[in-house]
């Protein structure tokens, strides 16, 4: 990673949301300040920005914080623009965990707003924004980085010490409870990371091709063992042109690709041109399932945690690329 990349990173992090200008991204109003307000009865408040760090939070807060998340189920954190609920629900919090790595652009004017106000809010990437061989790059000259860390377990297990010494530092009383329950959730995450790799290697080797609606799994790829290609670059923001799709077209038939994958944040048209010139081309490639990229499941579902979401991408990966997955079941002590 060059230096300049990891000066704005560490940049955006410690110092940016307190000096850029403040103004309020336009917003329409699809929740009352009452029902903002509602998620927070009882304890202190936390707020995140994804689903894949609320369950992190919940997790390492157990009963001493209401948490809330903002961006739900099958929504592009890429392109979305907070509500005013949004920025009641925020503004009424006392500690906002956020991704950082420019995940959420769109959001960046009102963390602006409640950072200037003294509340604690922290980047849980931040402990790994100076691991230059972590990191990956964007590949659209930006030096940007990649801000899909949460698709390889080893690296998402960073995040969690972060959350838990944000609450230990603004809750001081019950931080051995943060602690060990970090230590806890960090176990099982250690369990599905190993539980992933040896279910991803069974997939054949010719096989060992993922093709997906957005570049949201080179992490997945690298710690896995398993060649990724988008359709999109890792922004959604940016469009496929009808040579991206002829390029991956003529790759999947090459590589005689046997699945490629929609996602549920992702529209699927992209993901069904690439099967239908494949057949034009006459190679059959299947839909080998839905994955969760940028969000989770539907809240109150196994899909709807961390730990439901990469157990469900990685056997419906398996399983379609003509390996063998028979899911994920973490072994809690004591229970």
């Amino acid at each position: 990673m060059s230096q300049s990349m990891n000066f704005y990173n560490s940049f955006f992090v410690g110092v940016f949301i307190f000096f850029t200008p403040l103004a309020f991204v336009g917003c329409s109003d699809r929740s009352s300040d009452m029902e903002a307000s509602a998620d927070f009865a009882g304890s202190y408040r936390i707020v995140c920005t994804v689903g894949m760090i609320t369950d992190i939070a919940r997790n390492v807060a157990g009963d001493h914080a209401q948490v809330a998340g903002i961006i739900g189920e099958g929504v592009d954190p890429h392109l979305y623009k907070p509500t005013r609920g949004d920025v009641v629900k925020l503004s009424q919090a006392d500690v906002v965990f956020y991704n950082g790595l420019l995940l959420e652009g769109k959001m960046t004017d009102v963390l602006v707003r409640v950072a200037t106000t003294g509340m604690l809010v922290r980047a849980v990437t931040e402990a790994i924004l100076d691991e230059t061989d972590y990191l990956l790059e964007k590949d659209d000259g930006s030096e940007h980085t990649d801000p899909h860390v949460w698709m390889d377990v080893s690296g998402w297990l960073r995040a969690v010490p972060v959350v838990a010494e944000t609450l230990s530092e603004f809750d001081p009383e019950h931080a051995a409870d943060y602690r060990a329950n970090a230590a806890t959730y960090m176990n099982k995450l250690q369990a599905l990371d190993i539980y992933t790799k040896t279910a991803m290697a069974t997939i054949p080797e010719g096989r060992r091709v993922l093709v997906t609606a957005h570049d949201a799994f080179q992490y997945f790829g690298r710690a896995y063992g398993i060649e990724v290609r988008g359709i999109q670059g890792i922004s959604t923001e940016s469009e496929a042109g009808v040579r991206d799709l002829e390029m991956l077209v003529d790759f999947i038939v090459e590589r005689k690709v046997p699945a490629v994958f929609v996602e549920t944040s992702v529209a699927e048209k992209n993901v069904r041109a690439l099967v239908e010139g494949a057949r034009a081309r006459g190679h059959e490639v299947i839909i080998g399932g839905s994955l969760f990229s940028d969000a989770m499941g539907q809240a109150g579902t196994y899909e709807g945690s961390y730990i439901g979401m990469i157990d469900h991408n990685v056997t419906t990966i398996v399983n379609a690329l003509g390996g063998q997955a028979g899911g994920f079941r973490p072994v809690v002590s004591g229970k």
